[in-house]
């Protein structure tokens, strides 16, 4: 790229950035005004006068004074109403509630029974930056229950050492389409080709590097099913795809794959190579035998090729951290 056009590319990069912050802005004070009528409407829900017919006739003055302006209908205007008093008095959500979309709230709204859940797929969507289609599909994978199921399970020493730990239990990649009696080879190549829904299970904060990675070692080629570099971590991640039960064989494989990577491949001011064993089954307690003695990272998931039942994951989490849930409202 010559001079003029570097230097054209930096008034295109302002541009850019004026647009985006322009869209904040725009996005900020749609939130900040569905917040505002909501709370209106909470504080006249306590008047005699307030009901269906109050809510009819302020959408038709609405539509009146400002033609053509879309979302004042009566279903939409119960949603704002609904949307205050989901948040209201909560101070750790306040700073966030402007930061997403109407759309994105829509649907945390509909799909959460909980504040915590709320909270986290607020936090997780800004973070990643999801579009509405990505909310909505983490949401109806169970990501909240699967990834709380997650940090409740016994990790690894090394693992916990990790400033954050980024990986779950078990893995949806329902967005597959293999065959009957599937082969290792069709597992790969399919995360392969959907490899944009696979980073949107795993994190954002994953890079695709390459597959069957080679690392020689004596002469000899190795190949690394899928390797990926994690932003937040700073540092290599290994997947080994397997088909069927874990075997306690597969950990000894891992821990040569993270020692080539380590000695060959980590730069100066990388952390340890991860390694992540994704198998269709596995039994905790041969995990734990299998990875008592081990130093390396590396962790063992599960992976599904389905939706899970969200009722079953939930009834697993209250079970695990004894807390009730809160019904869906009528």
């Amino acid at each position: 790229m010559n001079e003029i056009d570097n230097s054209f590319e930096q008034v295109r990069q302002i541009i850019e950035n004026s647009r985006n912050n322009a869209l904040k802005k725009v996005n900020e004070e749609l939130i900040l005004m569905y917040q505002g009528i909501g709370k209106f409407l909470s504080e006249q829900a306590e008047k005699a006068s307030y009901g269906d017919n109050y809510i009819d006739s302020l959408s038709a003055y609405i539509q009146e004074r400002f033609p053509g302006i879309k979302g004042f209908t009566r279903r939409g205007l119960y949603r704002m109403k609904q949307f205050y008093e989901t948040y209201a008095g909560n101070e750790k959500v306040s700073p966030l509630v402007t930061q997403l979309s109407w759309t994105n709230h829509l649907l945390i709204m509909s799909g959460c029974k909980t504040d915590e859940e709320r909270e986290f797929y607020m936090l997780l969507a800004i973070k990643e930056g999801y579009s509405k289609r990505e909310l909505e599909r983490q949401i109806d994978s169970a990501y909240y229950e699967r990834y709380m199921l997650s940090k409740e399970k016994l990790l690894p020493e090394p693992i916990k050492g990790l400033k954050e730990n980024p990986f779950l239990d078990t893995y949806v990649i329902d967005f597959l389409d293999l065959p009957s009696g599937y082969k290792e080879s069709d597992l790969k190549n399919g995360l392969i080709q959907n490899m944009k829904d696979f980073i949107l299970e795993v994190g954002k904060d994953f890079t695709y590097i390459d597959s069957e990675y080679i690392v020689q070692v004596g002469g000899e080629d190795y190949k690394i099913d899928l390797l990926f570099f994690h932003r937040g971590l700073q540092c290599l991640v290994a997947f080994e795809l397997k088909i069927g039960k874990f075997k306690p064989e597969y950990i000894s494989k891992m821990d040569f794959y993270l020692e080539a990577l380590d000695r060959q491949k980590k730069k100066e001011h990388e952390n340890p190579s991860v390694g992540i064993i994704l198998c269709a089954a596995k039994n905790d307690e041969v995990v734990e035998y299998a990875m008592s003695r081990t130093l390396s990272p590396m962790m063992v998931s599960e992976y599904q090729l389905q939706l899970p039942d969200k009722d079953v994951l939930q009834k697993k989490l209250q079970e695990l951290v004894n807390t009730p849930l809160i019904e869906d409202e009528e």
